[in-house]
């Protein structure tokens, strides 16, 4: 029978298996939380992918419509000016603790008419290489546990100001080698499952030329997904983003936003003997997730996770960023500082974030994203929306 190596266990114990970290390890989990995290499988979903609200403390669902609001927001791919917008975004993770993880997010939107857009993004989160050795230590290769995504949105304006988005998502998730069993004969297989999403956005004008936004993003309700045909199945991070934004547009040069996202999971809190919930169905899980903590209210408060941002356009060419992220230490522990800029080119933007991690140790102190994007096919008149 083949058998991992040693460090082959570690590492998938410590970046595989979230909820096993817990009750084993004391590590980190897939996306930089602690062991005291709400557990669910698939975490990388929830993981910001791109430069520009990486930078924002991870704040996009009340931004500026861009190509990446197929994560953040797909309502807001309804006001994008141009017809056709790509982005291809890219982050080396975790890389204090492996080398070799990585982030890689592609993101498309083609207008079809003024009021209706469709979107499309392809995630893909990449474990590293892990050695394979039979029992006598024999070499068997490498492995590349991996995951990905797959959405197709779809937004629609309704009147100048308000638009609303659906999206379909596949999820994939290949963390086990090929038929590893275990004594029980359990056989690992890669995990499959499908979501969905709805979203909402909303602008306003006001003053001379300034813009109040506000956003709403529920996304991951679908089914749960499973790695055998005898272990339970697990629930995916559905997640609730709410979110704020306000620019002011000082004159034809200097542009200010500065925007709050608030973001809480909508799976159970609370945890069984075996280390999490897994026996009560999807829609019973959202609805626990606002009144399960043990603590009571003050508990479920600790839950929502705090991104304030800021964003200085120059010219519309030159932008600089910054934001910060908290999540409470008991619900994760996640806090650091952000920082980016953005540079504009004809139709090309490239935008860089930097993540300045503020507890000792994080493992994702000094992480970078890297997103380069092009709006292209022409514009819409915004004003006939």
């Amino acid at each position: 029978m083949k058998l991992f190596t040693f460090r082959c266990i570690v590492h998938l114990v410590l970046f595989l298996l979230p909820f096993a970290v817990a009750a084993q390890t004391g590590g980190t989990n897939p996306n930089g939380s602690n062991v005291n995290a709400i557990p669910v499988q698939v975490p990388f979903l929830n993981i910001a992918p791109d430069s520009r609200s990486g930078a924002m403390g991870e704040a996009g669902v009340a931004i500026s419509p861009d190509v990446n609001a197929n994560f953040w927001n797909p309502a807001k791919l309804a006001f994008l000016e141009n017809n056709d917008a790509l982005a291809l975004s890219y982050s080396p993770w975790l890389r204090h603790l492996v080398p070799d993880i990585s982030l890689s997010y592609l993101s498309y939107a083609h207008k079809l008419s003024e009021r209706n857009t469709l979107g499309a993004s392809l995630r893909y989160f990449n474990y590293g290489s892990v050695p394979l050795t039979d029992i006598n230590a024999n070499d068997l290769g490498t492995y590349t546990p991996n995951e990905l995504s797959f959405d197709v949105s779809f937004a629609r304006t309704f009147g100048e100001n308000l638009s609303l988005g659906l999206t379909m998502r596949y999820i994939r998730s290949n963390i086990s080698s090929i038929g590893f069993a275990g004594g029980s004969g359990q056989v690992n297989k890669p995990g499959n499952a499908v979501a969905a999403d709805v979203s909402l956005y909303y602008k306003k004008p006001y003053g001379d030329d300034n813009l109040f936004a506000f956003g709403a993003h529920i996304s991951n309700i679908g089914s749960k997904i499973s790695y055998s045909d005898v272990e339970p199945a697990y629930f995916l991070p559905a997640n609730l983003k709410i979110g704020a934004a306000n620019t002011w547009n000082f004159d034809e040069t200097n542009q200010l936003t500065l925007t709050l996202d608030l973001n809480k999971l909508l799976v159970p809190t609370g945890r069984d003997s075996t280390g999490i919930i897994t026996d009560v169905s999807v829609p019973s899980g959202i609805f626990r997730s606002f009144t399960d903590a043990r603590g009571g209210l003050s508990e479920e408060l600790k839950e929502i996770s705090l991104s304030p941002g800021a964003e200085y356009w120059y010219n519309q060419q030159f932008a600089l960023r910054a934001g910060y992220f908290y999540e409470n230490p008991s619900k994760g522990g996640r806090h650091y500082l952000t920082l980016g800029f953005g540079l504009k080119y004809d139709i090309f933007n490239f935008d860089f974030s930097y993540l300045a991690a503020s507890q000792q140790n994080s493992a994702l102190a000094n992480t970078l994203r890297f997103t380069l994007s092009a709006n292209f096919g022409g514009t819409t008149n915004a004003s006939r929306r």
